[in-house]
Formats: structure tokens, sequence, C-alpha cells
């Protein structure tokens, strides 16, 4: 099993979870998050006063899927998080031992469909 991590700008989460649903996974787990990359912010003007503004504000993306689920689902919410322009975000994927469903004590791939 993996645990797919993915970093998406606040608009693009609808995008995300409608390219999850058209690719047959159900579950996710979505955070609101703040936090900056390379870039280290944004600068801004409002009145003609610039101002830093060094954590942005996103969405942290995460389903847990069957090892031959990983690469077809990682595509789908990077094709749906996609505009091209710096601040898209990340994926990262990382390895699950196991799982267990509390309510039936179901264990593995089982516990997580």
């Amino acid at each position: 099993m993996k645990r797919i991590e993915a970093i998406v700008r606040p608009g693009k989460v609808g995008d995300v979870c409608a390219a999850l649903e058209l690719a047959g996974h159900h579950g996710v787990m979505i955070t609101e998050i703040e936090g900056h990359g390379n870039q280290k912010g944004i600068e801004q003007k409002v009145h003609g006063k610039s101002y830093k503004i060094s954590l942005l504000t996103k969405a942290r993306v995460e389903v847990i899927v069957k090892d031959s689920e990983s690469d077809r689902i990682t595509k789908a919410i990077a094709a749906a998080a996609y505009t091209g322009k710096i601040g898209d975000g990340k994926i990262f994927i990382h390895p699950v031992d196991d799982a267990v469903r509390i309510r039936t004590a179901e264990r593995g791939d089982i516990a997580i469909g």
C-alpha cells in the first residue's frame, strides 16, 4: 500500500477530488495547511505598499491506495492540480506497512477498499 500526499492550491481541491472519483478512488483526507517552497512566499502590493507573505495557504490531499493503483492515482492528481504556474505543489508517495478497518478488524488492502 502507498500513501499519496499531494500539496496543492486550495482552488484545485475540488478538481482533485473529482479526478479521484473518476479514477474510482472514493476515500480522501484534506487538510488546510500553510507553508512555502523555494520561492519563500510572495510579495504583494496593496495601495502602493509592498508586503511579503512568507506562508501561503495550501491544501494537503491524502489518499491510501493499493500498490497497483499508485501510478494511476498519482497521475490523476497531478493532471487535476496542474496550472503550469509556480506554486502548483508537490506529490509525495510513502509506503504504508498495514491498515486496519476498526469496525471489522480487516487488515491490509481489504481494509482500504
